[in-house]
């Protein structure tokens, strides 16, 4: 299945990296193709991955230090949503990203299949 992964990035150490790559990494162990935002950043900025040393989840630190663009990281993470996505996967916190959020009423709006990741490393599917 093709799974889009959404959970809380700004004003997280890191953008909360490191919990992106473990779900990519779980996902894709149980067979998933996956869409992480965090992998897709590192990407769009040449490999540099721009979460390393913004300790606060800045936003306008990455945009000063790397050029990161809100509307264009958004614009690419919601069109592959609506191109390829079977499913959308929620990391722990998801409910107050607004970037979350954003994607989350899109995947509904296409009657996606939601994946509630849960912090143990469980998950359960179904969730409304």
């Amino acid at each position: 299945m093709k799974v889009y992964i959404a959970g809380p990035m700004r004003n997280f150490p890191e953008f909360n990296f490191p919990a992106f790559h473990a779900a990519a990494a779980k996902l894709r162990a149980e067979g998933h193709t996956v869409f992480s935002p965090a992998e897709r950043d590192i990407e769009r900025h040449g490999g540099v991955d721009i979460s390393k040393g913004n300790i606060t989840g800045d936003e306008k630190q990455a945009a000063a230090e790397h050029g990161f663009d809100l509307r264009v990281a958004l614009a690419e993470d919601l069109a592959w949503i609506c191109a390829e996505a079977e499913a959308i996967a929620l990391l722990p916190g998801w409910a107050h990203s607004k970037g979350a959020t954003a994607e989350y009423n899109v995947a509904r709006a296409l009657g996606l299949q939601v994946i509630l990741l849960l912090g143990d490393g469980q998950q359960a599917t179904g969730v409304a």
